[in-house]
């Protein structure tokens, strides 16, 4: 028997690889599945069953392409109601893969057709939970991605994610191993662990929503608690992942289609696309085509597309590194962004090399802040970071404008002066720099570096809280 776990960091998003006598069943695939039938045929064995833990809101299953081109069938728990064909498996129901077999466990709460997979060996012991988003390393799933208006409230479904945990997880063995769908930077829970393996005994222990003598009411509190709103693309998503969506060949195919300055000129000015620039932070704050909005490859590209740009319609030029540009297009298509009418060929030179107009960000050491603020006490700051990196320290008397919040904020935005942008590290300040300037804030500059260079000035700051303690 076989266990891989393909790990995707910028979408803290793990999918499974399980083999037993050429026999394979693939858990929660990725939009572009070449590689796992690839990775099948390596070992000469044949994908037999694609599982579905359930609707996924933070990105686009592979399932349906995946099932198209192995023949496997997809396969749901209770609850589910897909458009196309699968199989809705019953609470307890078992599945052969070679040697081993794959029980389902039915656990809803983060959504009601959420399902964990136990898989149990050759002589029928249990070895590991695929838990989907129901469990994760120092979290659960987030219990608010699937009310349906006053039917079923956040409080309902965290009941019901008790019960689950309680009835069908936490009775199993300390050794099982547990391997969630998501890691630490997912929009889907709110405190997980860096890692992405444990055993369920260590989760019983290091994991607060397993303790053994947490009441139903403390455990609804805790995971109801300091729930931020759901990036707005969730929902999209979870319709794409639910009727199902084009192949991602097909995407490809119409997305790499290279445009000359002035062919992309026109076809921002005529389509209403976003130019969308994913080079590196320290490329873009040097010249860039005006009002497009950098988000770069190098950082958390998806799930930022998603956050700050929200209808997956939306169609987009990109302004990308030649030796990029397929990457960039599959990993827009794997939060479900779609509509690429093409790229800028020759890239950002070519641009510059047809004599046209761009512009710049100034982007400045933290020193020159630490000055600044020194020769006027009222310099002001614009902080990005997350309201928990905030709330642990930050320049005394920063506005706080959360990155994923930056267009409700622009009324509050300094109008008078130079302003100074930052974040943690560099990358998230020159998104908002880049969205700012786009919207004709322009007396800005970014600092580079972030707030980890701040901190190596005498720039005055909050006191330190452990985030932990928040």
């Amino acid at each position: 028997m076989k266990i891989e776990q393909i790990y995707t960091g910028c979408l803290a998003q793990g999918a499974y690889y399980i083999e037993s006598e050429g026999k394979v069943a693939i858990i929660d695939p990725l939009r572009e599945v070449q590689p796992y039938i690839n990775r099948a045929a390596r070992a000469d064995a044949k994908i037999e069953y694609i599982f579905e833990t359930h609707f996924h809101a933070d990105f686009v299953s592979g399932h349906v392409t995946l099932s198209e081109k192995t023949g496997a069938p997809i396969i749901y728990g209770p609850n589910a109601n897909p458009s196309f064909d699968a199989v809705i498996a019953k609470d307890g129901d078992v599945f052969q893969l070679g040697k081993v077999t794959i029980t389902v466990l039915h656990t809803p709460g983060h959504t009601m057709e959420s399902t964990t997979y136990l898989l149990k060996d050759e002589n029928g012991k249990d070895r590991a939970i695929f838990s989907g988003d129901t469990l994760f390393l120092g979290d659960v799933g987030r219990p608010d991605l699937a009310q349906k208006g006053a039917d079923i409230t956040q409080e309902d479904l965290a009941s019901i994610l008790y019960d689950s945990l309680r009835n069908k997880i936490m009775p199993l063995a300390d050794d099982v191993i547990v391997y969630p769908a998501h890691g630490a930077g997912s929009a889907c829970g709110k405190n997980m662990m860096k890692e992405t393996v444990d055993t369920l005994g260590n989760q019983k222990k290091m994991n607060y929503a397993l303790r053994a003598d947490m009441t139903r009411e403390e455990f609804v509190k805790e995971v109801t608690d300091g729930l931020l709103p759901p990036p707005a693309y969730f929902p999209l998503n979870v319709k794409l992942n639910k009727e199902g969506y084009e192949s991602i060949d097909k995407v490809l195919e119409r997305s790499m289609h290279d445009m000359s300055p002035k062919e992309f000129e026109v076809a921002a000015n005529e389509t209403g696309a976003i130019v969308l620039d994913v080079r590196h932070q320290k490329d873009f704050v040097k010249g860039h085509i005006p009002r497009s909005i950098f988000i770069g490859l190098n950082g958390g590209f998806a799930p930022w597309v998603g956050a700050l740009m929200k209808d997956v319609q939306q169609p987009i030029l990109l302004v990308v590194d030649e030796d990029k540009i397929e990457e960039a297009v599959t990993r827009l298509s794997r939060v479900g962004f779609d509509q690429v009418l093409g790229y800028l060929k020759g890239g950002f030179q070519s641009w510059l090399d047809e004599g046209l107009d761009y512009d710049m960000i100034e982007s400045v050491p933290a020193t020159e802040l630490s000055e600044a603020l020194e020769k006027n006490k009222d310099t002001q700051i614009v902080d990005v970071r997350k309201t928990g990196e905030f709330s642990s320290e930050h320049i005394l008397n920063a506005i706080h404008a959360p990155l994923s919040e930056i267009n409700l904020h622009l009324a509050s935005m300094p109008s008078d002066g130079t302003f100074y942008v930052h974040c943690a590290g560099g990358y998230r300040s020159v998104i908002a720099a880049s969205i700012l300037k786009s919207r004709g804030i322009h007396n800005l500059k970014d600092v580079a570096g972030g707030f980890k260079a701040i901190k190596t000035t005498n720039i005055p700051l909050s006191d330190y809280v452990c985030p932990s303690t928040l």
